[in-house]
């Protein structure tokens, strides 16, 4: 296999996941059969989540300089977790989160994970 994005496919459908800070770990592949036999495998369609999926631990807001992979590190522990900053404040594109300073970033706990109770 010659193409790069198709052993990747391969090597992480053969593994069961992707690594477990990326956005696509839980995301299923397909396989595409072409008219000549071979098979494409690719990726399904990866929605953001909803909003209320979300428990929100604090807010930054945003300053110029700031960057989606220092914040992920700061507050997440892993700038490769950029991602999540995106799905909790619902941006399909990352550019879209620190184009104005003074907005505010929702930090949130991962997806479905409820916020511990004061109780």
């Amino acid at each position: 296999m010659n193409d790069p994005i198709q052993t990747l496919l391969a090597n992480a459908t053969r593994a069961g996941q992707f690594p477990s800070n990326s956005r696509y770990q839980n995301t299923p592949t397909s396989v595409l059969r072409r008219p000549d036999g071979a098979e494409v495998i690719y990726l399904r369609r990866r929605f953001v989540p909803s909003a209320d999926r979300f428990s929100v631990l604090l807010e930054h807001g945003v300053v110029d300089g700031d960057r989606l992979d220092n914040l992920a590190a700061l507050y997440l522990g892993d700038p490769e977790l950029f991602w999540r900053l995106c799905d909790a404040n619902h941006a399909m594109r990352p550019d879209e989160l620190l184009s104005e300073a003074g907005r505010r970033l929702r930090i949130t706990l991962p997806e479905g994970i409820p916020a511990p109770s004061n109780g």
